[in-house]
């Protein structure tokens, strides 16, 4: 079972990161040139994008979409303690 100590390390570190929402750019997929990315922030309020050195498709996705799945997930265990009394 994950600690109350341990979802508030996992929140802080995702709370720390460059400003959401993350979204993979993918060469041929969403766009036509250039190389693969993860844009970070709003149209209007972007950030720096992100680009992996090595990376496959499968984990830009990933790490993008982690960035709102987490978030997510945390409140959904949060929730599920407090109805299990923990």
């Amino acid at each position: 079972m994950i600690s109350k100590d341990e979802l508030i390390k996992i929140e802080k570190r995702c709370n720390a990161t460059t400003p959401g929402p993350w979204k993979a750019y993918i060469e041929g997929r969403d766009h036509t040139s250039g190389c693969n990315f993860i844009m970070t922030g709003h149209e209007g309020n972007r950030g720096e994008d992100l680009e992996l050195d090595g990376a496959r498709v499968e984990d830009y996705d990933f790490i993008a979409n982690a960035k709102q799945d987490i978030p997510i997930l945390i409140e959904e265990i949060r929730r599920l303690k407090r109805i299990l009394g923990g």
